[in-house]
């Protein structure tokens, strides 16, 4: 089998960039002249702007850091050494990272009454000796505690009872399997195309079924690419073989059908007989070509060589870095950033003017969901949350191409830079490049966007025409969902929370100033939502809905609750499928915009990534989250799917960008300050005028840039940076569609 493999550049810095991130304590905050002392007068040293990096110490011990190398080594050291486990014989390891602290147990630690929690790994491993061979997950510690240390399975963060053991069914090779589908084939691949079976690849559909017992696979035929990109996942050939993978014998395998042109076949030789017959339509191929490469095609654009805009960084960055801890803080915000294997990019302890506001703000499950009419075709469904995806990852302050705040009144005209600083990462999994980023501003919002680009996974085009458009040469682009659900645990003033909502509804009311005559008007209606079994929700149609998590026991002084509103920024989805025959109980957690939950250390994930090797009972069934439980005053979390309904078209070749595969949430103060806190920016002027015409420019108090810019900023040398391998989309091995064993 040919394994695709892609490469991740790291853009705004790597992971160890993160590592040089820090922060100061907002509580205590220094004046700016204090912070910045020395920075400002070095830029001038020989008049060109030099980049410095402010560093200040965190405020605590980051304990949400990801494993360390010794750490790392001391597990899996322990796990093969352990007897109960007998690895050696028995098993092998799939992963470790870190196992996440308990709430409950970091927040007396934060609060400088209690220790640091100890540290856990979180392992899962694979048993393959027996007849039905399973994964299981491990909490492996107190790491570096001696004597002290156990592993024992981890079954807390599991819905599944009694044990969280996952059967798996495609840990045997299958290399003697697709020989004999290669030979199979190799004749009707000689009929319909004239071409060697050795010039095709077979792609497995994932995930396995396995229904009452018998387990069934499906495999597609693809072109091979000419070039260096990547383009397997669209060059289906309409071509698709069905096997029987029954048991742990490989000899006992067999082929149960063929499919072409919607017509399924009991045997090779039925389609081979077919294909003789006066009236059998043969169909075309999808050839590779520059239409599916990464290169330059189309007439030249008008000065397009010549240099666009860009952004530099006139001296001293304006935010400060902890490289031990990763810590950052930027303005009145400050966060922790942890970034493990299956859970990518995290941010803990977000605070505002030095409280906390999350506690917890991260991607839990990315999925892709596509039509049935695409089985063969593509995925039905890809997570990729719990692959090991290699995260290039990057922080920067940049002046956004609006101001935030603009008016013009008689004798002034006031306007305000919209600065924002951004955490940006960039996850790469087989045929999409996944971007996440984390948005601060000025006026105390935080806004979380997602973006997709890369290969689209497309179908074959015969009978595909209610699922998707004809976009090349027998080729359809299908259709599919993108739903990535994040996590926002809240704490407002306190862990103590409520969730508000906010109506504007439609009515007809009678004023005593109108002489009792009725109006047709509209009206704000207020209200909480009670319970768990109320709080899977949908945005409403017309957006006249608002939702905030809000503090009802420390309302302000105009007696309004305090809290953060939450709303979409950009196209937000849900799973179109209803009571999905793929995923069953896998993805309950992407069957609405957005769910809240009571807070539980054993409610830590919306899912698991390895759900879909028991969609029916999963390792995590997100709805058995929902038991009626009180949302009054509770600690809450919040959990919101960004994504898109996604059709692709002709402008998705060679790759679906950016700038349209995008989805964002905005998350803001709501009745939580007395104002719009960006006033207190210089970064702002005000224009007046006179009756006479005469004018001036008042300013705040920003300092301007005296220094020459260094140029070497606008070219980059990316060749330096290095490349990493990054992990194909499932299935990785096409023997082996799960990747496990």
């Amino acid at each position: 089998m040919r394994r695709d493999t892609s490469f991740v550049l790291p853009f705004l810095g790597s992971l160890a960039a993160i590592a040089t991130v820090s922060g100061h304590r907002v509580e205590h905050r220094a004046p700016i002249e204090s912070q910045y002392r020395g920075i400002l007068s070095r830029q001038a040293g020989d008049g060109v702007c030099k980049v410095t990096q402010p560093t200040v110490d965190a405020t605590s011990k980051n304990i949400w850091a990801g494993l360390t190398n010794q750490e790392m080594a001391d597990a899996i050291d322990f796990l093969y050494k352990s007897k109960e486990l007998n690895l050696t014989r028995d098993g092998g390891s799939i992963g470790i990272d870190l196992l996440q602290p308990n709430k409950s147990d970091v927040l007396p630690f934060l609060a400088g009454k209690g220790a640091a929690p100890p540290r856990y790994a979180r392992a899962t491993l694979t048993f393959g000796t027996s007849m039905e061979p399973y994964i299981q997950e491990y909490m492996i510690g107190p790491l570096a505690q001696g004597n002290q240390t156990k592993a024992q399975p981890l079954t807390f963060l599991s819905t599944r009872k009694p044990d969280n053991r996952l059967r798996v069914y495609d840990s045997d090779d299958a290399a003697d399997l697709s020989s004999t589908i290669t030979s199979q084939a190799a004749g009707i691949i000689k009929i319909l195309w004239n071409m060697s079976a050795d010039d095709f690849s077979l792609t497995t559909v994932s995930p396995t079924r396995e229904e009452n017992g018998q387990v069934t696979v499906w495999q597609g035929f693809t072109g091979s690419s000419t070039g260096l990109f990547d383009t397997g996942t669209i060059l289906p050939q309409g071509l698709y073989v069905r096997t029987d993978r029954t048991g742990r014998d490989p000899s006992k395998w067999k082929i149960t059908g063929w499919l072409y042109n919607n017509i399924f076949y009991r045997g090779i030789d039925e389609l081979k007989t077919a294909a003789t017959q006066s009236g059998f339509e043969k169909l075309g191929m999808v050839v590779d070509g520059s239409w599916a490469q990464l290169v330059k095609v189309g007439d030249a654009l008008p000065f397009d060589e010549l240099p666009p805009p860009v952004s530099v960084q006139p001296g001293a960055k304006r935010f400060s870095v902890d490289t031990k801890e990763n810590f950052v803080s930027w303005m009145d915000f400050s966060f922790y950033v942890s970034v493990s294997r299956d859970m990518g990019v995290r941010l803990f302890d977000i605070k505002y003017k030095g409280k906390r506001i999350i506690y917890e703000l991260g991607m839990e499950e990315a999925l892709a969901h596509y039509s049935i009419a695409s089985l063969v075709n593509g995925k039905e469904h890809s997570p990729i949350s719990g692959l090991s995806a290699n995260v290039a990852t990057g922080m920067f302050e940049i002046n956004e191409d609006l101001p935030i705040q603009r008016h013009s009144g008689p004798g002034f005209t006031s306007i305000t830079k919209n600065i924002a600083f951004k955490l940006r990462s960039v996850t790469t999994v087989g045929n999409y490049d996944y971007q996440t980023t984390y948005e601060f501003r000025m006026d105390g919002s935080i806004t979380v966007g997602a973006r997709a680009s890369g290969y689209i996974q497309a179908a074959y085009v015969a009978k595909n025409e209610e699922y998707g458009f004809n976009i090349y040469d027998n080729l359809s682009g299908s259709m599919h969902d993108h739903v990535l659900t994040f996590k926002a645990d809240f704490d407002i003033l306190g862990e103590k929370n409520s969730l508000q909502k906010v109506e504007f509804v439609p009515t007809t009311e009678t004023y005593v100033w109108n002489d009792g005559k009725p109006r047709n008007t509209m009206k704000a209606k207020k209200s909480f939502i009670a319970t768990e079994d109320e709080a899977k929700i949908n945005w409403s149609p017309n957006g006249n809905s608002m939702y905030a998590v809000v503090n009802k026991d420390a309302k302000n002084k105009y007696g309004e609750a305090p809290g953060y509103r939450f709303m979409p920024a950009a196209g937000v989805a849900a799973l179109t499928i209803q009571n999905s025959s793929v995923t069953q109980n896998a993805a309950n957690h992407a069957d609405h915009h957005f769910y809240v939950t009571k807070q539980k250390d054993t409610e830590a994930r919306a899912a698991n990534p390895y759900n879909l090797l028991d969609p029916a009972n999963p390792a995590v069934d997100f709805a058995k989250y929902f038991d009626g439980e009180s949302l009054d005053q509770q600690d809450l979390v919040v959990w919101f799917n960004l994504g898109m309904h996604h059709m692709p078209h002709t402008g998705d070749l060679p790759n679906t960008v950016f700038s349209t595969a995008h989805s964002a949430m905005t998350i803001e103060p709501f009745n939580y300050l007395p104002g719009d806190p960006s006033r207190a920016t210089t970064q702002q002027i005000r224009i007046n005028s006179d009756s006479g015409g005469n004018r001036s420019v008042t300013e705040f108090g920003a300092k301007h840039v005296t220094c020459s810019v260094d140029l070497s900023q606008l070219d980059p040398k990316a060749e330096i940076l290095n490349a990493t391998i990054a992990v194909h989309k499932l299935p990785y091995d096409g023997t082996r569609p799960n990747r496990i064993g």
